[in-house]
């Protein structure tokens, strides 16, 4: 089964970091994500998608994200519920944070003022791999043709 989800959007208010009872940093926060499409002459819509994060990716964004920044969100889907003071059931439909990045974005005056990105994913792997230098994809489609038989063809 995939549970996945990948959000771009824009963060609605200052993060405030919290601490479990066993010391765990946590912070829950909405996202505001535009929809794609709108009705002619309509305002563009907007989902507000309610987002927690824990650890150093919680640590992370109470140090360096503020209200409406745009932040690129990865993690899955997770429901819970829990009984109030009242003693009403409450559910809940949250997005739990594997990886949150602080999105490039310029300001007026041409300088960036993009903030450093936290991952917590799995470790790094320091096996000394070191990657090619870029590949070029210019010409991934050449224009000769190719010399196959039609029996070679699986159709």
């Amino acid at each position: 089964m995939i549970n996945r989800v990948v959000l771009v959007g824009r963060i609605t208010k200052d993060p405030e970091l919290r601490k479990t009872q066993s010391g765990l940093s946590t912070v829950s926060f909405t996202v505001a994500c535009n929809r794609r499409f709108t009705s002619q002459g309509q305002e563009p819509q907007a989902d507000f998608i309610n987002c927690v994060a824990w650890r150093q990716t919680a640590d992370y964004m109470a140090n360096y994200v503020k209200k409406g920044a745009l932040l690129g969100v990865e993690g899955r889907i997770q429901t819970r519920n829990y009984e109030d003071q009242t003693g009403k059931r409450v559910y809940v439909t949250e997005v739990v944070c594997d990886s949150v990045q602080t999105l490039v974005r310029s300001n007026t005056e041409g300088q960036s003022n993009y903030q450093p990105s936290y991952q917590a994913s799995a470790p790094a792997d320091n096996s000394g791999y070191t990657p090619d230098s870029p590949t070029s994809y210019d010409n991934d489609f050449s224009t000769e043709t190719l010399d196959i038989a039609s029996d070679d063809l699986p159709f």
